[in-house]
């Protein structure tokens, strides 16, 4: 199983997917996730998703899972460069992804949790 490198930057962590996910691989990013919340004390997180080609439902609800354990912990998640075939997908397979934020690339999103954040 390949670990997904999580890698701080100021406040935020990025989450940088270069590879076909698999699902023991999610659920292994969902802790790793979650400690470097707590270890580093990260307010948002960016989650690179433009090198994923395919998702099925299970990655779908995992992402929105992500998302919500992160806001729990008391940072904002933003999933960035969503490819249009994965953002068909999931409408097809129902899965909104409630509580996920979206931006098109790295820098955009970067600028949406700055904004969100604000001076907290």
């Amino acid at each position: 199983m390949q670990q997904i490198p999580i890698l701080k930057i100021g406040r935020f962590l990025l989450v940088s997917i270069q590879t076909d996910l698999q699902d023991q691989t999610v659920i292994a990013l969902q802790e790793d996730l979650a400690d470097a919340i707590v270890r580093t004390g990260a307010r948002g997180v960016i989650i690179d998703i433009s090198a994923v080609d395919i998702v099925d439902s299970f990655i779908g609800r995992m992402f929105a899972t992500i998302a919500a354990m992160a806001r729990l912990m008391d940072a904002e998640t933003v999933v960035v460069g969503m490819r249009p075939a994965v953002a068909i997908t999931l409408v097809e397979l129902g899965l909104s992804l409630d509580g996920v934020r979206t931006a098109l690339d790295l820098e955009q999103g970067m600028r949406l949790l700055e904004s969100s954040l604000g001076d907290r």
